[in-house]
């Protein structure tokens, strides 16, 4: 095999791929990268697979001679990432066999404009497939909705593996809209992106109900990065199936296990009506939670919110050991003067996933959970359970 490529087209590439490359796996060939190389297309594939979560990144390059081989991950990732800008080419060679029992062995050699590398790579037919969908359904979902939804939703998952299903983003596909949910028990984040999705049933039957799945925070997290290197007008390849759902970008593959069992009925969690209602610039808002947060308990991070009517002003406080602090910030309001306290990195993550100016605050009682909602085209809910108030 033999091809030359750019180093920062390979560079690119390969720092998505082994995203996908376990930190302990479990089988020595997991921890390879599989670098195929076609001379019909004229195009490189590096692929990854921890057995739940795999990645094919491809790009165009000179192929002059086509063929397979698997490359230990870390150390291809690190000379890679420190070459310089500039066309590389790499040629790959078996090497000879001692007995004729031993494991087929290659010999790479990268060559760039000032050096020369050679290193060891291993027998590609050890590499284990990537899950293929065969009888499920197809969707065509535009970039720049699914980007919107995932960005939006992925703060709010949990990281609590008893809970299992609660480790990943629920996915509903409408003809019309993406819906997609996230709860920890603490918080929840309920997103909508209006879209036209185009479905392609691969089976004999028709669907009746909306697609819905629920799709590991680490998976939808990588989808992200692959998102943010496509062009936002190009469509993004949904497949899916019991179990399995695969992402296929023009420029990278994504295939992972779903998340087993029922989510919960989230939407009976949001609140109907409220009593109070606050309107606030979020930036402002945003930094003097992050301020105020320096001085909060690290354990509980309380700050607590006092709407002031009369004033038309947001009092944040927390007092601890350390010291106390406090911000006033201007807001209009509608309801009573109350007191309620929520953990402020959830309300500080709350605000960074909003993208408008300002923001609205609902809220009913002390203890009831409270709504964050964007003002403008962002269609976001995010609920937020209050801290109880003690003294």
């Amino acid at each position: 095999m033999k091809l030359t490529c750019s180093s920062v087209d390979l560079q690119t590439h390969l720092s998505l791929s082994c995203r996908a490359v376990p930190s302990r796996p479990s089988h020595p060939i997991l921890g390879n990268i599989l670098l195929s190389a076609c001379s019909d297309t004229q195009q490189i594939h590096l692929t990854a697979f921890n057995l739940s979560l795999g990645i094919k990144t491809r790009f165009l390059a000179h192929i002059e001679t086509g063929g397979q081989v698997t490359i230990p991950a870390k150390l291809f990732q690190d000379i890679v990432s420190h070459l310089p800008e500039g066309d590389i080419t790499v040629s790959v060679q078996p090497e000879p066999q001692e007995t004729e029992d031993a494991d087929p062995s290659w010999m790479i050699t990268l060559t760039h404009a000032s050096g020369r590398y050679q290193f060891k790579g291993t027998n590609p037919e050890d590499f284990p497939q990537l899950p293929a969908i065969n009888g499920g359904h197809s969707l065509q979902i535009p970039t720049s909705s699914l980007s919107e939804g995932v960005q939006s939703s992925l703060v709010a998952t949990s990281t609590d593996e008893a809970k299992q299903v609660l480790c990943g983003v629920h996915l509903t596909v409408q003809p019309d809209f993406l819906e997609f949910a996230a709860t920890d028990g603490h918080r929840l984040a309920v997103a909508q992106t209006a879209t036209q999705v185009t479905e392609t049933e691969t089976t004999d039957e028709a669907q009746a109900e909306p697609t819905q799945l629920t799709i590991p925070t680490k998976t939808l997290t990588e989808l992200d990065r692959i998102l943010s290197t496509s062009k936002p007008e190009n469509p993004i390849a949904l497949y899916y199936c019991q179990g399995q759902v695969i992402f296929d970008a023009q420029s990278a593959y994504l295939t992972s296990r779903t998340l087993e069992g029922q989510y919960p009925e989230y939407r009976a969690l949001i609140p109907k009506k409220f009593k109070n209602h606050i309107t606030v610039e979020k930036r402002q808002l945003l930094k003097a939670l992050e301020r105020i947060a320096i001085l909060a308990d690290p354990k509980n991070k309380v700050i607590r919110l006092t709407l002031d009517k009369k004033n038309q002003h947001v009092l944040l406080t927390t007092a601890t050991e350390n010291g106390t602090g406090q911000e006033v910030i201007p807001a209009q309001i509608s309801g009573k003067d109350l007191e309620i306290a929520f953990n402020s990195q959830y309300l500080i993550e709350g605000l960074k996933v909003t993208k408008t100016s300002d923001i609205r605050l609902q809220i009913n009682e002390t203890h009831s959970p409270a709504i964050l909602t964007p003002l403008g085209g962002q269609n976001l809910t995010y609920l937020l359970m209050p801290v109880q108030i003690t003294g």
